[in-house]
C-alpha cells in the first residue's frame, strides 16, 4: 500500500501527510518540554508553522506568513485549559491555521467538526447506529462518538470551522465539555472526561456576525486570535506565489516561471480594490462588496494557470488572469460593475505597462 504521505494521487493530502518530514524532524531534534500528549513543543510547533532551517539542516516551510507573536498567543493558549477562536475575514488562513496546530500537536488534524446551519447535536457530542440502538437498546457498542468525543479521549485536538454558522442551542453544547472537560452520556449513565492534551480549536469568520453569535458564557470559554489580512504587497505575494505552486503540483500543471509578474498584478489589483486607494496613495477608490481576500487571488492565479497550459500557449499572460479578476470583483452585477469599470478607467489605464492587462479586461467586461 502507498504511504498516504507521499501518494501522488491524493489531491490534497492532511497536513500531517504532506508534512510528515518536517513535523519528523522537528519531534527528533526538539528537545525543549512538551505538555502532556503533545508532538512537539510549543516552541517547535510555532517554528513548524512560521518556518526556518533546523540544526541538521532540515528546512520548514512557511505554513503562515504574519506576525509571530499571535502564532506564539495561538500556541500558549492551546497549551492551558482555554480553547482558541481563530477570527479573521475570508481568506486569512484561519482553516489552514487550525489544521497546521492539529497536526504539530497532535499528529493528526482529522478530527473535524464542520459547522453549517444544519449542524446538529450529534456532531457535537455523540450519536448512535440507530440498529444496534433498536436491536440492543442504548449500550456503548451502539454509541457513534463525535469527533469532540474523540479528542477527549485521545488526549488530542478538536476542530471546529465555522463556528458561527452552527444554531446556538448546538453551540450551547460546548459549554460543559470546555469548561468541566466532560462529556455526559445522559442515555448510559456515563459521562467521558478528556484526558490531558485535549483542547478545541474553532475558527469564525466576522463577515457571519449576526448569523448565530456567540453566547457571552461560550465566547468566555475561548481567547480569541484575530488573523489579519497580509500586512504588505511582499507578504501576500509570498503567500500566493507558495500556494499557486503546491496547488499547481497536485493537479499537475506545468510549471510557469512566467507567472511572478501576473501573481504580483492579482496582488496589487486586490489589494487596491480592498483598501480603496492606489499604492501610491494618490487615487481614492471604491471597494466592491466582496472580501478580495488572498484566498481568492490563489484561486485566480490558479484558474489562469490551468488556462494557460491546457488552452494556452503554457506563459501565464493578462487574458488567462482577466476572467478569473472579474469574477472575484464583480459579485454584486450592478454595483461591482461601476466599481470595476470606474477602476479599469482611472488606474489601470493609466498604467502603460498594465496596457495588455487593460485590453484582456475590457474585452472581458464588455
Amino acid at each position: 500500500m502507498t504511504d498516504a504521505a507521499t501518494d501522488p494521487t491524493l489531491l490534497r493530502p492532511h497536513a500531517e501527510q504532506q508534512y510528515a518530514h518536517e513535523l519528523a524532524a522537528l519531534a527528533r531534534l526538539d528537545d525543549r518540554p512538551r505538555p502532556p500528549s503533545w508532538q512537539l513543543s510549543p516552541w517547535a510547533v510555532v517554528t513548524y508553522l512560521l518556518g526556518g532551517e533546523l540544526s541538521d539542516g532540515t528546512v520548514v516551510t512557511p505554513k503562515y506568513v504574519g506576525p509571530r507573536r499571535l502564532m506564539e498567543v495561538a500556541v500558549a493558549t492551546l497549551a492551558t485549559d482555554r480553547a482558541l477562536l481563530l477570527l479573521g475575514v475570508p481568506g486569512t488562513a484561519k482553516t489552514w491555521v487550525s489544521e497546521h496546530l492539529s497536526a504539530a500537536i497532535s499528529g493528526t488534524s482529522t478530527r473535524l467538526v464542520q459547522g453549517t446551519a444544519g449542524t446538529s447535536e450529534d456532531a457535537v457530542r455523540y450519536g448512535w447506529n440507530y440498529a444496534r440502538l433498536l436491536a440492543e437498546g442504548p449500550s456503548a457498542d451502539a454509541l457513534v462518538p463525535s469527533p469532540i468525543m474523540t479528542a477527549m479521549r485521545d488526549g488530542a485536538i478538536a476542530r471546529i470551522e465555522e463556528l458561527t454558522r452552527i444554531p446556538a442551542d448546538v453551540q450551547d453544547a460546548l459549554i460543559t465539555i470546555l469548561s468541566e472537560k466532560t462529556l455526559p452520556v445522559a442515555e448510559l449513565g456515563i459521562e467521558v472526561q478528556a484526558s490531558k492534551g485535549f483542547n478545541v480549536i474553532a475558527t469564525a469568520n466576522d463577515r457571519d456576525r449576526g448569523v448565530n453569535e456567540l453566547s457571552s458564557a461560550l465566547r468566555r470559554r475561548f481567547n480569541t486570535v484575530v488573523l489579519p489580512l497580509p500586512a504588505s504587497e511582499e507578504d501576500e505575494v509570498a503567500i500566493v506565489t507558495r500556494r499557486v505552486e503546491q496547488l499547481g503540483n497536485a493537479l499537475e500543471l506545468p510549471a510557469l516561471p512566467t507567472a511572478a509578474d501576473e501573481i504580483r498584478r492579482v496582488v496589487t489589483v486586490f489589494r487596491e480594490l480592498r483598501q480603496g486607494v492606489t499604492t501610491d496613495g494618490r487615487t481614492k477608490l471604491k471597494s466592491p462588496s466582496g472580501t478580495l481576500s488572498t484566498a481568492e487571488a490563489i484561486s485566480v492565479v490558479t484558474g489562469g494557470l490551468a488556462l494557460s497550459a491546457h488552452f494556452g500557449d503554457g506563459i501565464l499572460r493578462s487574458a488567462d488572469i482577466a476572467a478569473g479578476i472579474l469574477g472575484s470583483v464583480v459579485k454584486d452585477p450592478v454595483a461591482d460593475r461601476v466599481v470595476w469599470s470606474e477602476y479599469l478607467e482611472a488606474v489601470v489605464r493609466e498604467r502603460p505597462e498594465w496596457a495588455d492587462f487593460y485590453r484582456a479586461c475590457r474585452e472581458i467586461t464588455g
